[in-house]
């Protein structure tokens, strides 16, 4: 069992995969901070100074009455709240994070684009099937008169 499991970890597919959940986890975050420290301030100056952060509705109140004027006010009595704005933020984060995969999915997509295809330079002769050059006007194995390509 422990060769199989060395196989398995040693494997390339294995290595790619972990590199990649690094990486995906620390680009998370970045985008994350992206959302919450440039985008959301700019989002609520737009929409005259909303605080996404702190917009959220009362269920039921904690052990101190509302109204609470933040969001950990509110939790720190221990009130139940429907946190609404921290789900803008997420969507938010969510929809920068798959644009941001789909612009470097499709950048890496265009770099491995396969060249084309060289053109042959020889073809077969439709005589003994031996390949000659495409310039040849006989063939050099069976002497047969063949048709100039290219």
């Amino acid at each position: 069992m422990l060769k199989e499991f060395k196989e398995f970890a040693i494997k390339g597919d294995a290595i790619d995969l972990a590199v990649g959940v690094v990486i995906g986890a620390a680009f998370g975050a970045i985008v994350k901070s992206l959302v919450d420290d440039l985008i959301m301030p700019l989002v609520s100056l737009l929409t005259g100074r909303v605080d996404f952060v702190n917009m959220f509705a009362v269920l039921s109140d904690g052990k101190t009455p509302g109204p609470y004027p933040t969001l950990a006010a509110a939790k720190l009595a221990g009130a139940a709240t429907l946190n609404y704005g921290q789900f803008i933020n997420a969507v938010v984060t969510f929809v920068l994070i798959a644009f941001s995969v789909f612009m470097m999915v499709r950048a890496i997509n265009r770099l491995r684009r396969k060249p084309p295809e060289p053109t042959p330079t020889t073809h077969p002769c439709p005589f003994c099937l031996t390949d000659v050059p495409n310039a040849a006007i006989k063939c050099s194995a069976c002497g047969s008169e063949i048709e100039v390509i290219g």
